[in-house]
């Protein structure tokens, strides 16, 4: 009967979730009555002292601090001066618009990590000039959906903050790990975008020479220097600080907020009503983050006293699967759980069980992370659910209907898949940074 209670409460939180109950307090909720009925009063001694240890864990300062910067920084104009540029640079090429999305995605998920704010602004920005000059409807928002997604496997990502604190895996080394496989993604996106235009070219025109020499007012030299020298500097001041062993990733987060407040104010955006909108969000995001923590952490704390952890690995051990077995089972399981839940709930639902599983195993746990990441990336593109195509979807001209959305995202979800089972096949593109630099 004991073995049998790990898995009602399976169960029973799943039906929850599927019935459309809030995540956080399904978690939180149906832990706390269950261990109450399982461990009486005893349980409410137990969890206060878990939830403040989370409370006062030194990493998980980093994201407000990431929110906070990247909210700052869609505030500060800075997506719109790197559109224009990237149109500038790229538009006499077909599907040079697409191209410049991607890069700017690219950019923007190494500035700031927030993909809502990237899908929407690159959606109000570069959706109607992409619709305007006959680029396909499925092109132009898939490649603004993916592209929005990068800034959760390219650092610093908030993904892979909370991965290092459920797997207890150094985040910077998370960061330096992801490097290789994020960059691969945006070689891969670009490359299915020259092959739509090769062959399909109607789907990405080039612009106009009229529409070209729009951009080329005076002082263009300066904008292209400006736009790419101040991200490029916030990106410098953050991953840098990290990978030379400068700064903590919570310290580079701070060097990282007050960089976005820096540039939003060279921008001479940063007024009260900025800060303002700005305190509020991130206050909203943080606040969602950490009461689902919270709930996760009930329920992480009734699971392994219940000796659901034990079970399943017992049960995983006895089966006789191999490594590379089991984590294709898992990475199956995080796949289609993506379509139904969110990255968080499954960050913190699903890896802590299975991490340890891992671990005894002898899995390497710095891969492993990187492999959840560009799994988890996954969920925002997969339909029904996927954040990134409401984001789009929520900013999108009328014309531009769901079936566009979903049908765009199919070509962007098979690379994402594709990226997956490379760094799968090659474990070295997600160690061999790490290993370089902290072996110096």
């Amino acid at each position: 009967m004991s073995e049998a209670l790990p898995l009602l409460l399976f169960l029973i939180m799943f039906a929850a979730l599927m019935m459309g109950y809030p995540v956080a307090f399904t978690l939180g909720g149906i832990s706390i009555i269950l261990g109450l009925l399982t461990f009486g009063f005893n349980f409410f001694n137990l969890l206060p002292l878990r939830i403040w240890g989370i409370m006062t864990n030194y990493v998980l300062i980093a994201v407000p601090l990431f929110i906070y910067m990247g909210v700052m920084l869609e505030k500060s104009g800075l997506a719109e001066d790197l559109l224009e540029t990237m149109a500038l640079l790229f538009g006499k090429l077909r599907g040079g618009l697409a191209i410049s999305v991607v890069i700017v995605g690219a950019l923007l998920a190494a500035s700031t990590g927030i993909v809502g704010a990237t899908v929407v602004t690159m959606g109000l920005l570069s959706l109607p000039t992409m619709l305007k000059w006959k680029y396909s409807p499925t092109l132009a928002t898939g490649t603004i959906s993916a592209a929005g997604t990068l800034g959760q496997i390219i650092p610093p990502s908030i993904v892979l903050v909370l991965l290092g604190s459920v797997m207890n895996v150094p985040v910077g080394d998370l960061f330096m790990g992801a490097v290789i496989p994020g960059t691969m993604l945006v070689v891969l996106y670009l490359i299915w975008i020259v092959i739509v235009s090769v062959f399909k070219p109607a789907a990405a025109p080039a612009l106009s020479k009229e529409e070209r020499s729009r951009f080329r007012e005076a002082g263009m030299i300066r904008r292209v220097i400006m736009a790419f020298l101040l991200p490029f500097f916030l990106v410098l001041a953050v991953l840098g600080s990290i990978f030379a062993g400068i700064a903590s990733p919570t310290e580079a987060a701070a060097v990282g907020a007050l960089g976005a407040s820096l540039l939003t104010l060279i921008q001479k955006k940063l007024t009260l009503s900025t800060v303002k909108a700005v305190m509020t969000e991130t206050t909203h995001l943080t606040s969602m983050v950490f009461i689902i923590l919270v709930g996760a952490t009930a329920f992480g704390l009734v699971f392994r006293g219940m000796n659901g952890d034990h079970y399943l690995t017992e049960l995983i051990l006895e089966s006789n699967l191999s490594p590379h077995l089991f984590l294709a089972l898992v990475m199956l399981v995080i796949f289609i759980a993506g379509f139904f839940i969110d990255f968080i709930e499954i960050t913190f639902i699903i890896i802590p069980v299975v991490a340890p599983i891992f671990e005894k195993m002898g899995v390497n746990l710095l891969w492993l992370g990187i492999l959840f990441a560009m799994n988890l990336q996954t969920s925002f593109l997969t339909p029904p659910f996927g954040f990134s195509l409401f984001y789009l979807k929520g900013v999108a001209p009328p014309q531009i209907t769901t079936r566009h959305i979903y049908r765009g995202a199919i070509p962007f979800i098979i690379i994402q898949l594709a990226a997956l089972l490379l760094v799968i096949l090659f474990p070295e593109m997600a160690t061999w940074l790490p290993g370089r630099l902290l072996a110096k």
